[in-house]
């Protein structure tokens, strides 16, 4: 759709009404409407002069033509001499034509066949009126008596419709025409040069062809920008402006060369008076003088007619291409608004803590400050538009309702921040009392918790203690929520189901707390009243609290809690408190006002925990967003450095998963717990395995702490903490996930340490055991990704059971003699790792740097397969030392652990894992050989018994009755075997230290039994047991009389061996023997008490022996075997 200006068109109207006077102006000049040449064209014909057009004038003014003598005249071609005639009859003006013309035709050289000749040829080809012919006949005397007669008689040929004068002489000339109207050859005075008149006539007509060209040119241009349909954008707006000057400067162009080419006609032409007023100067001189300078003018004002047009088009265009800036910037504020306005109607959280409230403010206060910008905009370009209205710009109507908009948006969101920036600030004011209300309740607590007991019982403490209080009390008014319902009246507008929920707990908290005060302040005033006689206090003797049989619970727990051990949770009036609470329980003789203490330092710890998380939580929060949210922002793009492109994900880790599990998961289950904090650890058990992501979180620390050393001093962390008003730098905040986690068993041991006799004191010991189970495995799987150099993958080792740093020798029976003994004597420092399937040597390397940098690495030297390994607990002359050994020891490590306490938890360890691998190995040979039972015969149920390495299976089995190897079993189908007799079976010297010779020893070398060996050979026989001492791996309690009850876990030592798979034992504890199943000892001791030996054989891998040693050289082994599984 176009705009069109009235003014516009009016311009244009008189613009073109202009070049329309030009243009025909210009084609009565050269009488093109009527005759198309110009002497340009016909610029050759006119120089042969046959004819011309002098300038002079007959008596009535008629234009005078003369034909000079031209011997040549006969052979002018017929086109020739028309255009000629033509031409010089279209220059007069039209006035002048119209009277006539005066032929002047000079003869007087020539012969009178060649006059006759050129008066017909002229009278009958002359295109214009004709008023009079003037003829010079020639002078010689024959010539002129020749046209006298010939003239007379041949007068008929010359009836024209003007008439035809011969004439004599020139003299006879003048008496027709003024000398002043002849040139020169006719005896005139007329000024007339024949080249300089065609010079001036070809300027004259290419100037006027050059006008009406221009006039053409303009007239078109102005169609043209009048009919230019207005774009609908900048950039189009812009192009058309810009072609549009171009075409405008380029016609100016025209108009100047136009202009420049009239004055230099006008010049050559002469500064000629008007009207003939100068001798010499011919009319047709002066009419071209005239007729420059009228052309000149119309040019003027053509030129002034365009630059109004050009002004006026020149506005229409410059408005269109501010409307479309405007129309543009209208379009991007707008949306911005939009969302921004979207954005702020999402910020409905008013808050659930003080710390929570002040950092929403932070955050509108950042989010108003980010929007101010865009609402400044929106401002100024409502002004814009504003001023274009006063400047009367075309388009008021479509301006003026967007600058409407504008300003009602922006007042909006305006509005909207002061109301949400309102609604915070009551939030802030209502939290503040509450935290006063809540640290007035806990300095109240502490009050009560300091004022010891004994100190009370007399008057004056008694006293004392009462002023106290009542001073206390005294401070509620300023302190205290007075009245819920005007609390409720008061925050209405902020008030939601949480927040109220959180107002009561409080009010309930702070009622029950005046409770207590009260009920105190009552028995401090009977006993400040009551008057009894002074009694000293004896305090009771240490012997005599050690002689007690029957300590009071007060006593008792507060050594309890005296010696136990735990970091405090918090300094200053807390742990006071608690010190001076445990001081004066052995004074009281109330359990109730303990258990009271007690809880109210469990619900202290609880808000701790509660209140911890939610800083936690907050300062994740504020990382993700200020941070890691910013490096993906495109404005804040040219601040980040090239190293930190794409290292979002190394930098933060994890630390967006470990947010939302806090925020949405663990953080909402802990407040569940706000009134019965003594069960909380149940919350942590629920949650354990979602801890796990720590460890991701700790495994990339090392990658983030080198990158933000790299790039600490980049601009963008640097404007971000200024936006965030953070004191402390981003990496402060990259540490808190680590804090965090560990931070949590401080909490859980102290919440542990004041719930021991409460319900959920066992989960919170569980609890506390997996974080610190957690806390160990973060730690080792930091270590676990520092080793470098080992080729497979250390997933396929199993779990990570312990990792440590080691002395370690070697003493291997392969190799130089000359390496053994050097192995002994200089030990090689390893740091082991533990698997479930092998152990890792590695060689430890520190590196150089600060922090993370710092962190050593692993060089991995050699592993040991598991089902291969078998330890030897003590070496002589060290209890920190204990054996490795692999292969039947065709390999050994002496390792030295940094304390006898961390050599125990290695040999435990490691002893869990080959007794787990043997019951592994067991249970698939019982597999095999129940599958190969089920293809054979079944013998009776006397003479069967497959084996049962695994407890569980033989309590479903004994559950059952069906097992044959169980004694229930063995009495229901036969009788039990009668007990030995006295001095039958084998001696005690079979109990002693040493074996018999005669026997082999206890070598897995000679007597090597493999379980699913032993049953190809000899199907399901029973187990072929040796003297010594055993463990019992299942329970039994039911049999005959001559049963013997032992469970698992008991040490006996074997009698006799009888038939149907029984065995007669002893238990060397009580004395008492009788049968137990051969199934049941599966695990054979030496004779002595010396150290034992776990080994996974190498013959059958996942087999278990346990032997004795008491030296680590090879000539001190003692001889183990193998057992059946």
């Amino acid at each position: 759709m176009r705009f069109w200006l009235r003014t516009e068109e009016m311009a244009l109207e008189e613009m073109v009404q202009r070049l329309n006077a030009v243009s025909k102006h210009t084609d009565e000049i050269m009488h093109q409407d009527i005759v198309p040449l110009c002497a340009a064209d016909i610029q050759d014909q006119l120089k042969k002069r046959f004819a011309y057009l002098s300038g002079g004038r007959g008596q009535d003014g008629s234009p005078v033509i003369t034909f000079p003598d031209y011997p040549a005249f006969s052979e002018i071609p017929d086109k020739e001499f028309q255009n000629v005639m033509t031409y010089l009859t279209s220059i007069p003006s039209l006035q002048d034509a119209g009277i006539g013309f005066i032929l002047v035709i000079d003869r007087r050289r020539d012969k009178w066949t060649s006059v006759k000749a050129s008066v017909l040829r002229i009278a009958a080809s002359f295109p214009a009126n004709l008023q009079l012919v003037l003829v010079l006949r020639p002078t010689g005397f024959f010539q002129r008596t020749l046209s006298d007669i010939a003239f007379k008689f041949n007068r008929d040929d010359f009836k024209m419709k003007v008439p035809v004068i011969m004439l004599s002489s020139v003299p006879d000339l003048h008496g027709y025409i003024d000398k002043s109207q002849l040139t020169e050859d006719l005896g005139g005075t007329l000024d007339y040069c024949h080249s300089r008149w065609l010079c001036q006539r070809t300027a004259i007509e290419s100037f006027a062809l050059m006008v009406k060209h221009t006039a053409q040119m303009l007239q078109s241009f102005g169609t043209e920008l009048a009919e230019t349909e207005l774009p609908n954008d900048v950039q189009s707006t812009s192009s058309v402006l810009c072609a549009h000057t171009e075409k405008k400067d380029k016609a100016k162009e025209d108009l100047r060369l136009a202009l420049k080419e009239g004055h230099s006609v006008l010049e050559s032409l002469g500064e000629l008076q008007a009207e003939g007023s100068e001798p010499g100067v011919n009319q047709d001189q002066l009419d071209n003088q005239a007729t420059v300078q009228r052309l000149l003018a119309q040019l003027n004002e053509t030129e002034a007619a365009f630059d109004e047009f050009w002004a006026k088009h020149q506005q229409k265009l410059e408005q269109c291409l501010q409307l479309r800036h405007f129309e543009q910037g209208f379009r991007e504020v707008k949306a911005i608004l939009d969302a921004v306005c979207q954005k702020i109607a999402t910020f409905t959280d008013i808050g659930n803590s003080l710390a929570h409230v002040e950092h929403l403010l932070r955050d509108l206060a950042s989010f108003e400050e980010k929007s101010g910008v865009s609402v400044e905009r929106a401002r100024a370009l409502s002004l814009d538009g504003e001023q274009l209205i006063e400047n009367k710009h075309y388009a008021v109507d479509s301006i003026r309702p967007k600058c409407q908009e504008l300003r009602h948006l922006c007042d909006q969101f305006s509005a909207e921040i002061v109301r949400r920036r309102g609604l915070l600030s009551k939030s802030l004011e209502l939290h503040r009392r509450l935290e006063t209300s809540l640290k007035w309740c806990d300095e109240g607590i502490y009050l009560l918790a300091s004022q010891p007991v004994d100190k009370c019982q007399s008057q004056d403490g008694a006293e004392a203690a009462l002023q106290e209080i009542e001073k206390f009390l005294e401070t509620s008014a300023e302190n205290k929520i007075q009245e819920l319902n005007t609390i409720y009246k008061e925050y209405e507008s902020i008030l939601n189901q949480d927040l109220m929920e959180h107002v009561r707990k409080v009010f309930q908290k702070q009622a029950s707390m005046e409770e207590v005060f009260h009920r105190r302040q009552a028995s401090l005033k009977k006993l400040a009243a009551r008057q009894t006689r002074p009694v000293q206090p004896v305090a009771p003797r240490p012997e005599a609290l050690a002689k007690s049989p029957c300590p009071s619970p007060g006593i008792r727990r507060g050594s309890e809690n005296s010696s136990s051990e735990g970091g405090a949770l918090r300094r200053g009036p807390y742990r006071r408190a608690k010190s001076e609470m445990s001081e004066s329980r052995q004074g009281r003789g109330s359990a109730g006002e303990e258990e009271e203490s007690l809880a109210i330092l469990r619900r202290h710890v609880m808000s701790e925990l509660l209140d911890t998380e939610r800083a936690y939580v907050e300062e994740l929060l504020c990382v993700l967003e200020g941070y890691a949210a910013e490096m993906d922002n495109p404005l804040m793009a040219h601040l980040l450095s090239t190293g930190l492109h794409n290292k979002k994900d190394v930098l933060f880790g994890n630390m967006e998963e470990i947010y939302h599990f806090h925020n949405r998961i663990f953080l909402r289950e802990l407040e569940n717990y706000i009134d019965c904090p003594e069960l909380v650890g149940r919350c942590f058990l629920e949650r354990m395995e979602d801890f796990q992501i720590y460890e991701k979180y700790c495994q990339n620390k090392p990658r983030s702490e080198s990158l933000w050393r790299q790039c600490s001093d980049c601009p963008f962390f640097q404007e971000c903490q200024r936006k965030l008003d953070h004191k402390l730098s981003l990496d402060s905040y990259l540490l808190k996930p680590v804090q965090r986690i560990t931070k949590y068993q401080l909490l859980l041991k102290e919440m542990l340490k004041y719930s021991k006799n409460c319900e959920g004191a066992e989960d919170l010991q569980e609890a506390l055991s997996s974080i610190l189970g957690i806390l160990k495995a973060v730690n080792d799987s930091m270590h676990l990704i520092a080793i470098t150099g080992y080729d497979g993958n250390l997933g396929d080792l199993g779990k990570l059971l312990m990792q440590g740093s080691f002395s370690v020798w070697t003493d291997h029976k392969r190799g130089h003699t000359k390496v053994k003994e050097l192995a002994r004597f200089k030990p090689m420092q390893r740091h082991l790792f533990l698997h479930e399937k092998a152990v890792l040597f590695c060689k430890k390397r520190e590196e150089n740097g600060e922090g993370y940098e710092k962190a050593p690495s692993y060089s991995y030297k050699q592993s040991l397969n598991m089902a291969a390994v078998g330890i030897t607990e003590n070496v002589k002359g060290d209890a920190k030392k204990f054996e490795i050994w692999y292969n039947a020891r065709e390999e050994v490590y002496i390792v030295q652990a940094p304390t006898p306490e961390i050599k125990a938890a290695w040999v435990n360890e490691i002893r869990k894992v080959l007794t787990s691998q043997l019951q592994a190995c067991r249970e698939a040979s019982q597999h095999r050989a129940l599958e190969q039972s089920q293809s054979l015969p079944l013998p009776a149920p006397t003479s069967t018994s497959p084996s049962r390495g695994n407890s569980r299976n033989l309590k479903k089995l004994e559950e059952r009755k069906t097992d044959p190897l169980s004694l229930e079993g063995y009495v229901s189908s036969a009788p039990l075997p009668k007990p030995p007799e006295k001095g039958k079976g084998w001696s005690k010297t079979s109990h002693s230290l040493e074996a018999p010779e005669d026997d082999g020893g206890w070598s897995s070398a000679e007597e090597q039994v493999n379980s699913s060996d032993a049953e190809e050979d000899g199907g399901l026989g029973l187990k072929k047991l040796v003297p010594g001492k055993y463990t019992v791996v299942a329970d039994h309690e039911k049999g005959g009389p001559d049963a013997l009850v032992v469970r698992s876990g008991d040490v006996v030592e074997l009698v006799q061996q009888g038939d149907q798979g029984l065995w007669y034992v002893r238990d060397p504890t009580t004395g008492k023997e009788g049968w137990v199943p051969a199934s049941s000892l599966s695990v054979q001791l030496g004779p002595s008490g010396s150290a034992q030996c776990l080994s996974s054989s190498e013959s059958s891998p996942g087999s278990a022996v346990l032997s004795n040693s008491s030296s680590c050289s090879e000539g001190g082994q003692a001889p183990f075997s193998d057992l059946q599984g």
